[in-house]
């Protein structure tokens, strides 16, 4: 028997600073001309002249371009954390869904980075909001949004928790320096949504989910001193890692969306929207060509936030929402893919959702 839960309300947040290209060519023009020896051209350069797989193909038109498609990234300003923007998508959140702090029975938080070393910001969130309610954190990198939305569905089912708050953040920003060209590619943002009842037929439907332990070292991060010998966080690329996920992305794109539509009861061509994490500015284009979908029945908000890890599948969808491309009833597709952590998909019907 189905019980219909999902999402009631939604809400993204973002940071004061948005840097263009320009703010990038004005002040680093040294590292504009030798981009293409730097870090953001190794991890996404065609390795032969002609592409070999779905994801070479769709990458191809953004090779000569040294910002990989990127046009506008968020980043943190002063005084603004990984916790400010989380508490400005949970407040707008319960709001949209005119709910009080009271009302909320469950804080599941994924935070990449958390604010603090050590632990994540369930709890110093939770203390920001006045929530009394358990406070977890959920890690699952660039593929929390499904799964967070998964987990908290099931619980509410369960009849264990009537509204579960996630809220969900990335400040990427915070593991690249201005004068690496892996910042360009790189975004802060949070979202949030709140997962109750809803009506009848709506709600979560199904899921697939994967492990990618086979990208597992390719963006490790390492523990770096600045000049004042203080120890910083530090992402880097491995030599393969372009290679690898390439040759890995339309298995794990596949596996997901046949297996949670197959499980849904449904046929594709059911689908009225997808909605993917664009962690690449071709990575809609690719997911296009895969499952052979209609190009207007997706969204790809890559070039104006660059990658901004789990919150990518939430601000698609939320963008979608309210640009009207998501109605109420309509069936949705949605995936999300993390580098040493999980691949997973959803079928949802979307109910009456508020919009923060």
């Amino acid at each position: 028997m189905h019980i219909p839960v999902g999402i009631k309300s939604l809400a993204v947040s973002f940071p004061s600073v948005i840097r263009t290209n320009d703010y990038f060519k004005e002040n680093y023009p040294d590292l504009v001309a030798k981009s293409e020896e730097m870090g953001l051209a190794r991890a996404f350069s065609l390795a032969y002249a002609t592409p070999s797989n779905e994801f070479e193909l769709a990458m191809q038109p953004y090779s000569q371009d040294p910002f990989r498609g990127t046009v506008e990234r968020r980043v943190l300003g002063t005084g603004e954390s990984s916790l400010t923007l989380e508490y400005k998508a949970a407040i707008d959140t319960l709001n949209a869904a005119k709910l009080s702090i009271e009302d909320v029975d469950l804080l599941i938080v994924s935070s990449f980075l958390p604010n603090q070393i050590g632990f994540g910001n369930a709890a110093f969130l939770a203390r920001e909001l006045g929530l009394k309610c358990g406070a977890w954190n959920l890690d699952v990198h660039a593929a929390s949004a499904p799964i967070a939305l998964e987990t908290a569905s099931a619980l509410v089912q369960a009849g264990v928790y009537r509204n579960v708050l996630v809220v969900i953040s990335c400040t990427y920003s915070r593991l690249t320096d201005e004068n690496d060209t892996l910042s360009w590619f790189f975004g802060d943002g949070a979202g949030a949504f709140l997962v109750s009842s809803l009506e009848m037929n709506q709600g979560i439907l199904s899921s697939k989910i994967i492990n990618t332990g086979v990208l597992c070292d390719q963006f490790p991060i390492e523990i770096k001193t600045d000049e004042y010998n203080n120890p910083q966080l530090r992402m880097q690329v491995s030599e393969g890692a372009n290679k690898i996920m390439s040759e890995t992305a339309t298995e794990h794109l596949r596996t997901c969306c046949d297996g949670a539509v197959e499980k849904a009861g449904i046929s594709w061509d059911e689908i009225d929207f997808f909605v993917s994490c664009t962690p690449m500015a071709w990575f809609s284009d690719f997911c296009v060509r895969v499952l052979n979908i209609n190009p207007e029945r997706t969204i790809n908000l890559y070039p104006y936030y660059a990658n901004i890890g789990p919150v990518l599948s939430i601000n698609n969808l939320y963008h979608a929402a309210k640009m009207g491309k998501i109605r109420e009833n309509d069936l949705i597709l949605m995936y999300a893919v993390g580098a040493s952590s999980s691949a997973s998909a959803c079928v949802m019907r979307w109910g009456n959702v508020a919009l923060g």
